[in-house]
């Protein structure tokens, strides 16, 4: 059966993590962007190469850490046929797949960046530092909406209720057609 390395006992391995994002965003805008310009397509990939680059070592580092504990925790040991070594494969494959899959989220994402600055104007030597800001932002707040519905979701009619506003939505959207919408009426 899976194990996981649980928040409880290692806290400290998430917030070094946290820490070192915040610490990399910090210098992503205060250092290597601290005046604003336009963002070259080779400058683009260089960077994209660079954040790839930093999380593949860090899953690197993640699988050899989650090796070394699953090896010599008693806790994990003492479960009937455990193979420390697939369970670090594991683990390791689980963050790679969440970053992929979030890789691939990003490039949608894009799109939409193109349409909203496009449609405001934003002249590209203020798009990186828009971007940045909104990145920070999103990530802060979908930690406040995960902790949240993780208190949430405990009952079983907020379930329900997500669900049916769901399922109207996607029947709304069904029928709602392919006509432009005016974006200087939109709320």
């Amino acid at each position: 059966f899976p194990v996981t390395i649980a928040f409880v006992d290692y806290w400290w391995l998430y917030a070094g993590f946290t820490v070192f994002v915040l610490f990399m965003l910090a210098l992503d805008l205060g250092v290597f962007h601290r005046k604003a310009h336009e963002v070259s397509v080779k400058e683009a990939s260089i960077w994209t190469a660079v954040w790839i680059s930093l999380a593949l070592i860090f899953n690197f580092i993640f699988y050899r850490y989650a090796l070394w504990r699953f090896s010599t925790d008693e806790r994990y040991l003492s479960i009937p046929n455990f193979d420390p070594a697939a369970q670090a494969q594991t683990s390791a494959l689980e963050f790679l797949t969440g970053f992929v899959i979030e890789k691939a989220l990003a490039i949608d994402n894009i799109f939409v960046f193109a349409v909203v600055f496009s449609y405001f104007a934003i002249p590209k030597i203020y798009q990186h530092r828009i971007l940045f800001w909104g990145i920070l932002g999103a990530l802060f707040f979908r930690a406040i909406f995960i902790a949240m519905g993780s208190l949430l979701l405990a009952y079983n009619w907020v379930v329900i209720f997500f669900g049916v506003l769901l399922i109207l939505t996607g029947i709304k959207m069904f029928f709602a057609g392919s006509e432009e919408q005016d974006l200087d009426k939109n709320k």
